[in-house]
């Protein structure tokens, strides 16, 4: 007998209007999602097979876990967590998105969801039918291999933070976390050294196997001894190589 986990109600999704397009061709994300190094009539075909655009609520869920796996969604706008739960119902965040980057990878094995999806703001994800997409990779050679890439990079990403929850310290764990976001935004165009953090502090322990007051003790310490500056989720990294420094000492 199989045990069932429970899970949080999901919250409506607000449906983008009808006649607004999700067109890779005409959007700012397309070196970084799916269309990288595809040329224009292939992205085209890409284009059409775009069921939609979904805008969810902050705190709301795009999909729960257990529900039917059909859709890939690539974070257009906005930021989600992916989450677990426990059977006493606790929340555990098992990662973190930012815009194009692909949501729902992890289901493609079970045909069920895993992990469920809540935006940490006001967000906005084009839906990409995985049955239609699976017939373009057929067909699309750069396409394929991009797709691998990014399915690759969710492994090193999930390898990554079982790295940080076996081997390192506390104060590593948030070092890394922090320096990964800085290279997660410096390749959407934004600054590595100064950035928002979409999730509060308490979603960053839960991510890091850390306490709320853990990871607020390491912020006031990292910002005392001269790394970062913090002011409530405005971070500027002031010592990359200090940073870089934590990460390596282990236990």
């Amino acid at each position: 007998m199989t045990s069932t986990r429970r899970t949080s109600p999901t919250l409506p999704i607000i449906a983008a209007p009808a006649n607004i397009k999700a067109a890779c061709s005409s959007c700012s994300l397309q070196e970084l999602c799916l269309p990288v190094g595809l040329s224009p009539a292939e992205i085209d075909r890409l284009d059409r097979i775009i069921s939609s655009r979904h805008a969810t609520r902050r705190g709301s869920s795009l999909y729960r876990i257990g529900d039917p796996f059909s859709n890939l969604y690539a974070v257009r706008t906005g930021a989600f967590k992916t989450v677990d739960l426990s059977e006493d119902g606790s929340e555990k965040i098992t990662g973190f998105y930012l815009s194009g980057e692909i949501l729902g990878l992890d289901a493609i094995s079970t045909d069920r969801q895993n992990f469920g999806a809540v935006a940490l703001e006001d967000s906005e994800v084009c839906v990409l039918p995985f049955k239609r997409l699976e017939e373009l990779l057929r067909e699309i050679p750069a396409l394929q291999h991009h797709f691998h890439k990014i399915m690759s990079r969710d492994i090193m990403r999930d390898q990554g933070l079982m790295l940080l929850l076996a081997g390192m310290k506390a104060d590593a764990r948030l070092g890394a976390f922090l320096i990964g976001l800085s290279q997660r935004f410096a390749n959407l165009g934004y600054s590595a050294m100064r950035f928002r953090l979409r999730m509060t502090r308490e979603e960053i322990g839960s991510y890091l196997g850390l306490t709320l007051e853990t990871v607020s003790r390491l912020f006031s310490r990292f910002s005392e001894e001269g790394l970062i500056r913090i002011d409530r989720r405005e971070v500027e990294i002031l010592d990359f190589t200090a940073l870089r420094a934590i990460i390596e000492v282990r236990d």
